[in-house]
């Protein structure tokens, strides 16, 4: 499974070196150069003679962004009369800014992913007494993706190298999350105390590590992919393992086993690679529009199976029953 993750990342890869034409063509680069000239001051921030909207100040479009985005439609025009297909400026598909936003779409998916965390996490506490075993450990999971989705919006919001890294580095924290509660639930009362701090700091450490590599200049973007893909397929081969040992006596499981099972096919948008619909609507946002319904899955196996644990704990070896497995 891993090897092939690995072949279609190869491919996205591919695709993202060579389909950057627009910004490579000379039509776009004249453009570019002329509009420098004319509208901004040497360093390529200020305008001349020009009142920039209130909303791209505050969104930080300098003048070099503004005669980027100006003749990126005018290629794109171009290139549409000589009947070729749509450019990519940058490995990115052209979009159409609304109020200051790159990718519209993606910023109010990734917001929308961020409500639903924060519905479900709301109709956990009211339903999970909050002296349930692993209460702790979903609390931890609904911050860590609370955090996630909003540098994703960020990011999407705005592309800079900064705001990129926080994209990226969060993104993988909600990857290793997952990973980190999939552990820790499979291995709970088969663990001393001590082993889980030391579990826990290695997740940490190892985040730290991750996120400290990716600031060191370029972003290495295949040992990015390759290791969540790596990381995610390590946790979805143990949910689905630990999911059939325990279909029979904890029936709720099937809602983790769908919740992984799902999670990896709609994965499969990224692999997509078409101009978006409108130039507003790309694979990528329709991937993260396809996750928030999966979080009310993930979160109401996490109800079941606090409720299954406290009910286990209660009928505890100290009232003559067996304990959870």
């Amino acid at each position: 499974m891993y090897n092939i993750f690995k072949c279609l990342i190869i491919v996205i890869l591919i695709n993202y070196s060579i389909c950057s034409a627009g910004d490579h063509s000379p039509y776009y680069q004249r453009c570019l150069e002329k509009c420098s000239l004319l509208n901004c001051t040497d360093d390529g921030v200020g305008f001349k003679n020009y009142d920039q909207p209130t909303v791209l100040y505050l969104t930080q479009w300098s003048c070099g962004d503004e005669c980027r985005y100006n003749c990126m439609w005018k290629t794109v025009d171009a290139f549409h009369e000589r009947k070729w297909r749509t450019p990519q400026f940058h490995g990115k598909w052209p979009f159409v800014r609304i109020l200051g936003m790159q990718e519209p779409a993606s910023v109010v998916f990734s917001i929308l992913n961020g409500y639903v965390h924060l519905k479900m996490v709301r109709k956990f506490r009211a339903e999970v007494r909050p002296d349930s075993p692993l209460t702790w450990l979903w609390h931890t999971f609904f911050v860590v993706s609370i955090h996630a989705w909003f540098w994703s919006a960020v990011f999407h919001f705005r592309d800079f190298l900064l705001t990129e890294i926080l994209d990226y580095a969060s993104a993988f924290s909600m990857v290793l999350m997952n990973c980190y509660v999939m552990i820790v639930r499979l291995l709970r009362d088969k663990i001393p105390r001590f082993a889980l701090v030391t579990i826990t700091t290695f997740f940490i450490a190892f985040l730290v590590s991750h996120v400290g590599y990716l600031s060191l200049g370029q972003i290495d973007y295949g040992y990015n992919m390759e290791l969540n893909i790596f990381v995610g397929t390590f946790t979805a081969i143990c949910w689905f393992g630990w999911c059939t040992y325990n279909r029979i006596r904890q029936r709720y499981v099937w809602k983790c086993a769908i919740y992984v099972a799902l999670t990896g096919i709609v994965m499969m948008l990224e692999i997509i690679d078409r101009p978006p619909f409108f130039y507003i609507f790309d694979y990528h946002s329709l991937w993260h529009l396809s996750t928030a319904p999966l979080i009310i899955l993930i979160y109401s196996f996490a109800i079941d199976d606090c409720r299954y644990l406290r009910k286990k704990e209660i009928e505890s070896p100290e009232n003559g029953k067996s304990k959870v497995p």
